[in-house]
């Protein structure tokens, strides 16, 4: 019995700490900026646009509201989604905007990372 009252301060204060709801990705692992000039495609972000999807290795030009910003999706094999505010200009888009990030084809193995496996 005396075991169990040593034993279970220390595992409430070990679950205390733990923490609760989705993590957050380092900004070092979503990519870097760019020269918009220097993107291979562009994004128009309007007020009916939802999300954006990309794949990574890309390179983007995001325009909204007569302002511009170019990224590059070399990003994190980990990195799936992030909100494109993170990583844009203060104040350019106002709203969240949800970045879904397809894997790199040139590291993938075995082809198409979306077929069932054989």
């Amino acid at each position: 019995m005396s075991l169990w009252l040593l034993f279970a301060p220390a595992m409430l204060a070990l679950l205390g700490g733990c923490r609760s709801g989705p993590v957050q990705q380092r900004a070092d692992l979503l990519g870097t900026t760019i020269p918009a000039s220097a993107a291979a495609h562009s994004v128009v972000i309007t007020p009916a646009t939802r999300w954006v999807n990309v794949t990574g290795g890309d390179t983007v030009r995001f325009v909204a509201g007569g302002r511009e910003f170019g990224w590059d999706f070399h990003v994190s094999p980990l990195v799936q989604v992030f909100d494109l505010n993170r990583v844009a200009p203060p104040g350019m888009l106002g709203r969240p905007l949800p970045v879904y990030v397809d894997p790199d084809p040139n590291y993938s193995i075995g082809g198409d990372w979306r077929a069932p496996p054989r």
